[in-house]
């Protein structure tokens, strides 16, 4: 891919002190074209700044927009790795279809983010639980006020030095089990990475907060009894040894980390079930000393322990309210690999060159 270079005049002074998540962005960003009779066209890599489009644009107004999320991190020996891009590059291609957007083929989406994080490496933080976090995303620019795909495209990528998710580290959280709201039905977009699931989503988020719980745990559309996920993340639980976590079937997104996590589950010879779990059985299970953990996956936070489940006045606390001991071990294989301090044993690490 032919990459234009627009150097920056003005370089940004880079931040000290603690990064917190999604505060600063680095000095480029990447931008490419799509217009119908075209393709794909005018890659570059220009400074980070605002954008000028149409009023009439039509992601404004009839939200057809995806997105992505990975990190790039810096390991001991000074190398800059990524993790499973590919993965990523997928789920945004079926993301796109969803939408009716124009694809983007896996390679083309790889060496994208390869180009942005070379120019962005002496952003790569190297303190403990810090890595630059990668956005691609995708918009429509056509200008039209008419419902139908847009003939006009822009693909883009910006980076951002992160720490930790979680500041005071992998501490287990509250959770609210909501009834009211729900995230997704099958049919729809669930299983995207799109603007609209994520606004869809905050009420509920308000409400648990007011509520004093940290997020929300989404039961199923259609009975309003199953567990899907939780926040943005996937969720799993360990259930009398077993690990049970939803499947997916077109409501649920496919997570990168989700998929990890139950490789490494796999390998250490847990038993998985991928199945409906209903919010009665995991609050019984809670009850009845069968719930032993219980955790959130994702690229930001990688494993956010649960604590507490609340249900219609019912609690139940996980494992003391404590981070159990699988919890742990699995944030730290993870990571492990991810920072290049253990061994890569499944080739899911990508060094950018």
């Amino acid at each position: 891919m032919e990459v234009q270079f627009v150097e920056s005049k003005n370089l940004k002074e880079k931040p000290t002190g603690a990064l917190g998540f999604g505060k600063y962005y680095t000095d480029y960003m990447f931008v490419m074209d799509w217009d119908a009779g075209q393709e794909w066209h005018d890659a570059r890599v220009v400074p980070y700044g605002p954008l000028e489009f149409d009023p009439a644009s039509m992601v404004l107004h009839y939200a057809q927009e995806t997105f992505e999320g990975l990190k790039a991190y810096r390991t001991k020996d000074g190398k800059v790795q990524l993790f499973r891009p590919e993965m990523n590059a997928k789920r945004f291609a079926n993301s796109n279809k969803r939408l009716s957007m124009p694809t983007l083929p896996v390679d083309m989406f790889v060496d994208a983010v390869k180009t942005i994080v070379k120019y962005s490496q002496d952003w790569i933080p190297t303190g403990e639980g810090e890595s630059l976090y990668i956005r691609p995303f995708m918009f429509a620019t056509e200008a039209a006020i008419g419902v139908h795909a847009a003939s006009h495209y822009k693909f883009m990528i910006i980076c951002s030095p992160v720490g930790a998710y979680y500041a005071e580290g992998v501490n287990p959280v509250k959770i609210y089990v909501e009834d009211e709201y729900v995230r997704a039905a099958k049919g729809g977009t669930g299983f995207t990475k799109c603007g609209g699931n994520y606004a869809g989503s905050l009420a509920a988020q308000v409400k648990a907060e007011e509520l004093g719980y940290s997020q929300v745990l989404w039961l199923d559309g259609v009975h309003r009894k199953y567990i899907e996920e939780v926040g943005s993340m996937n969720v799993m639980f360990e259930i009398d040894n077993k690990i049970v976590t939803a499947p997916c079937e077109g409501t649920v997104l496919p997570g990168v980390t989700r998929d990890s996590i139950l490789h490494i589950l796999k390998d250490w010879g847990y038993e998985i079930e991928e199945r409906h779990l209903s919010v009665d059985e995991l609050m019984e299970a809670g009850h009845n000393g069968k719930l032993q953990e219980a955790w959130g996956t994702g690229t930001a936070a990688v494993i956010s322990p649960i604590g507490e489940l609340y249900y219609k006045g019912d609690k139940v606390t996980v494992s003391d309210f404590k981070t159990g001991e699988l919890t742990q071990k699995l944030y730290d294989t993870l990571t492990g690999i991810q920072w290049g301090t253990i061994e890569d044993p499944y080739g899911w690490t990508v060094v950018v060159d």
